[in-house]
């Protein structure tokens, strides 16, 4: 056996992370890691890897066994992790960047790792500039550089969390015959993914957790999406595969030729943006990370102003107002960054709520109701089944996908004109994804407007009325869903459409 973990947990105040886990990983194996937001896969593969140290139980490396005593050693025993979050230097390039990850002892002169890099981007045919700062790339790129900075060294596991969640499709499928091809060489593969479509097409193996603890395992090849969900979630799901779509009525959003210049290095230039928004649709906006999206969301929510064009909200020009003054107006916005933009991680939950809620409700006269803040917030744990220990548990303590339903929520039940939603389900598990589509939808036939900015395509074909996409901050036509086919999608996302017919398409 490659790996082999008896009886592993670890626990946290208030929660058992992983509870008594026993899995087997052999050479060249590709195995999956599958389970709810919350079920303990991140805390399990930081185990592996020597971040976090377990409480009880071994690990067996090569049929030995072995204490992890950090990353380091983890490297040197042939073990890589790519991170749902990368760590990298965005002012550093490429090769700069391979270095700082490698013992010094490793880096006989730069020049000849730069040449390293060459060689192993042409063997496994990750296309890559080792001169390149990382802030230029886009995020396909960077996560290339993470994965050939493990290949650099003699590689026996390889540990991927979430690695497609921010691909396009052509380069997702790019990187699975990159996994193929390393696993053909013996590597073998940790593989935590929500997109079970690619568990289904990639792996041998797939191992369930439910609250930290082993519940089942199976042959992705030979299990259907639909019955590997179940597994995870229990009996009682049903995903909602379809929504009708939504009755369209009066323009409720304009963004007429709008330009953003740059505000620094690394940000994108918006040009020409024209965009409507009517109530009861909801807009999807597909593109790769970092072609303009987040310059488009702090515009829409009033961080940034434009340089040139004008913005009307109901008719009335909003582009002069404030982030407070368009939320009383109506509009509300979900960020892409749950910890810092959305939610403040060392306050808890009820102090969250009232961060944007306090326009709508719980405050009169300048004073704080502290009883009704607090009751709103129970609702929205409750009805968007958020884990938590209740209202008072840190924001910080909660898992990704549960602070994602909660900041959902709390934005929904203001009953927002228009709402915002960047990564709606970024990170959060098939059926927390499956609940924030039916209240995104429960919105929009309330008469909302709503737009949503994703890299997952699949949700924006489930939820969209009409489709666009956003490449180097310019935006292509937005037209009804039916018309745009995934191929027509994947050329917009790569800036294949002519600005003149963008300008005059709604």
């Amino acid at each position: 056996m490659r790996l082999e973990l008896l009886g592993l947990s670890k626990r946290y105040p208030g929660c058992v992370a992983n509870d008594a886990v026993s899995l087997k990983v052999e050479p060249g194996e590709i195995h999956a890691i599958l389970g709810e937001n919350g079920a303990g896969k991140s805390t399990l593969m930081k185990m592996i890897y020597g971040v976090v140290k377990p409480d009880d139980g071994q690990m067996m490396w090569n049929n030995k066994e072995v204490e992890i005593k950090g990353p380091a050693h983890a490297r040197q025993l042939g073990m890589g992790m790519v991170f749902q979050h990368f760590s990298l230097f965005e002012t550093l390039t490429v090769t700069e960047n391979i270095a700082l990850y490698l013992e010094p002892s490793e880096v006989s002169s730069m020049a000849a790792l730069r040449q390293h890099i060459e060689a192993v981007a042409q063997e496994y045919g990750l296309a890559i500039n080792p001169d390149r700062k990382v802030g230029s790339l886009s995020v396909g790129e960077q996560q290339r550089v993470e994965i050939i900075r493990c290949l650099i060294q003699d590689i026996k596991l390889l540990i991927l969390d979430e690695p497609t969640a921010v691909l396009t499709p052509a380069e997702a499928d790019h990187l699975i015959q990159v996994l193929k091809q390393l696993a053909s060489k013996g590597c073998s593969i940790l593989f935590i993914s929500h997109k079970l479509h690619e568990v289904n097409a990639l792996c041998d193996r797939a191992t369930v957790l439910r609250a930290g603890k082993v519940t089942g395992s199976c042959v992705p090849r030979e299990t259907s999406p639909a019955d590997m969900a179940r597994l995870m979630l229990g009996d009682e799901l049903t995903l909602t595969e379809t929504f009708t779509g939504g009755k369209t009525a009066d323009l409720l959003l304009q963004l007429k030729q709008i330009e953003v210049a740059p505000n620094d290095l690394f940000a994108i230039h918006l040009r020409d943006i024209n965009l409507n928004l009517h109530r009861g649709e909801i807009v999807g906006l597909a593109g790769v990370a970092g072609n303009g999206q987040d310059e488009l969301v702090d515009l829409l929510n009033g961080e940034i102003a434009a340089n040139a064009g004008q913005m009307t909200l109901s008719g009335q020009s909003i582009t002069p107002l404030s982030v407070q003054q368009r939320r009383r107006l109506g509009m509300a916005v979900v960020p892409a960054d749950r910890i810092g933009r959305g939610a403040v991680g060392t306050m808890n939950l009820t102090e969250n709520n009232l961060l944007t809620a306090s326009i709508t409700h719980g405050t009169k006269g300048g004073l704080i109701n502290w009883q009704a803040v607090s009751q709103r917030t129970k609702q929205i744990i409750q009805r968007y089944k958020v884990k938590t220990t209740g209202e008072h548990e840190q924001a910080d303590s909660l898992s990704g996908g549960n602070l994602q339903k909660f900041i959902l929520g709390r934005e929904i039940e203001q009953a927002p004109q228009v709402l915002i939603c960047f990564h709606p389900t970024w990170g959060v598990d098939v059926g927390a994804a499956n609940l924030i589509h039916q209240q995104l939808i429960a919105l929009r036939d309330q008469g909302a407007a709503i737009l949503v900015l994703s890299e997952d395509l699949d949700e924006l074909y489930l939820l969209a009325d009409r489709l666009g996409a956003l490449c180097a901050g310019q935006l292509s036509p937005v037209i009804a869903k039916d018309e745009v086919s995934l191929e027509q999608l994947g050329q917009w996302m790569a800036g294949q459409f002519d600005s003149k017919e963008t300008s005059h398409a709604h």
